[in-house]
């Protein structure tokens, strides 16, 4: 009987999850992937074996409303019924903060998830979404190994100059803090670049993570040395509803001159802005990218030039550049956005091979360039599998 690691990464309104074989052909080998979806509006569920393949598909109708719990009892179901020769071992869990602590994985223990929880104040939108589904196999199966994975922990190599507010040290002594995030898509990148490229692996690269959130990492020798986003999420580039780096007295206009209370603005920073606030058709860079609205062009034109005016940010924290990789949703599937960005970044000595970006690449600039560019595909599932199967290695259910 074959052990199974199950990865779950949970949002506000959504499951997805992964099943891995710890003892596959070339180590972690995938099983089964999928999510549940629009819990709180039109529920659906859908799955796919290794190769991509629909497995199973289920909708609960418009309007009917599934639990975090309801959820995840219709995955462990799924599992069950098409898991016949596989043995659940630990379950792994994306966690987007760690806090100062927390800088490695560890097994989600109860005293451990309370900690846990008094993070929220610091990504109130993830935190209380992540931990649900730790103390939901607690509860159903309080024997089953899990841990928690953070997106701020690949971040704790940078200097303290670079994670510092210029805030009084009372206020920097309650936490307040550049934090990072995307860690786990980070760390498996720098993973995956000693064998695709590395050159770019040892030298000073930057990682653009850019999908529906986005940021970039300064990369030094694999480690992370600066990143866009801080204290939240919301800080640095231009996303797909998320304002990015925005003038704190902007927030402080919202409250004495419009009235907005906290949660308003908020919902206004998160959920309203980006790319939909910019161009009030999508906050989804497929349908702008095929919209014929000026208002689509000019969202499109302030992402790029974020990216662009943060990149030489990155690069000024690295004191140079050798290569830029581009991962997650847009980077690895838009050849538009990174000519794009290709373009713009010419004067750091990139030189895009049109042809390669257009297959996808891996590597999308010529073999003159100055500064190489890349396509890499993340994995944090993977990352996140490694990690519980090195912490968990020899438990038993």
């Amino acid at each position: 009987m074959a052990d199974v690691i199950l990865v779950l990464n949970a949002g506000s309104s959504s499951i997805k999850f992964c099943a891995f074989d710890v003892n596959g052909p070339d180590g972690l080998a995938l099983v089964t992937h999928g999510q549940a979806e629009g819990l709180f509006s039109s529920p659906r569920f859908i799955a796919f074996d290794a190769h991509g393949q629909k497995t199973g598909e289920h909708a609960w109708g418009d309007g009917e409303k599934l639990r975090h719990a309801e959820a995840i009892a219709h995955i462990a179901d799924f599992l069950r019924s098409h898991g016949e020769g596989h043995r659940l071992v630990a379950v792994g869990h994306r966690v987007v903060h760690g806090g100062a602590r927390f800088t490695q994985p560890v097994l989600a223990t109860a005293d451990v998830v309370a900690e846990l929880d008094t993070l929220t104040p610091l990504a109130p939108l993830h935190q209380p979404h992540n931990l649900k589904p730790i103390r939901i196999v607690a509860e159903r199966n309080p024997s089953m190994p899990q841990v928690a994975c953070f997106d701020t922990a690949f971040h704790a190599t940078q200097a303290p100059l670079a994670q510092a507010f210029a805030l009084p040290e009372s206020v920097t002594k309650m936490g307040v803090r550049r934090y990072g995030f995307h860690g786990l898509s980070y760390e498996y990148i720098a993973s995956a670049l000693p064998r695709i490229a590395p050159d770019a692996a040892a030298g000073r690269t930057v990682v653009a993570h850019l999908g529906n959130g986005a940021s970039l990492c300064a990369m030094l020798d694999g480690k992370s040395v600066a990143s866009t986003m801080g204290f939240t999420a919301v800080d640095g580039l231009m996303m797909g509803t998320r304002t990015g780096s925005l003038d704190p007295g902007v927030v402080l206009y919202l409250f004495d001159e419009l009235g907005m209370n906290a949660r308003e603005i908020e919902d206004l920073l998160y959920r309203r802005s980006g790319l939909l606030g910019v161009s009030g058709i999508s906050g989804d860079m497929r349908a702008l990218l095929a919209a014929d609205d000026p208002r689509a062009r000019f969202a499109i034109d302030l992402y790029v030039y974020r990216i662009c005016r943060e990149l030489g940010s990155m690069a000024a924290a690295l004191h140079g550049l050798d290569a830029v990789v581009f991962t997650a949703g847009i980077g690895e599937h838009s050849a538009e956005i990174r000519r794009r960005v290709c373009d713009e970044a010419r004067w750091w000595g990139i030189e895009l091979d049109d042809a390669a970006n257009e297959r996808g690449g891996p590597r999308i600039s010529t073999a003159s360039s100055k500064v190489s560019a890349w396509v890499v595909l993340t994995n944090e599932e993977l990352m996140i599998a490694r990690h519980t199967l090195a912490l968990t290695q020899g438990a038993s259910t």
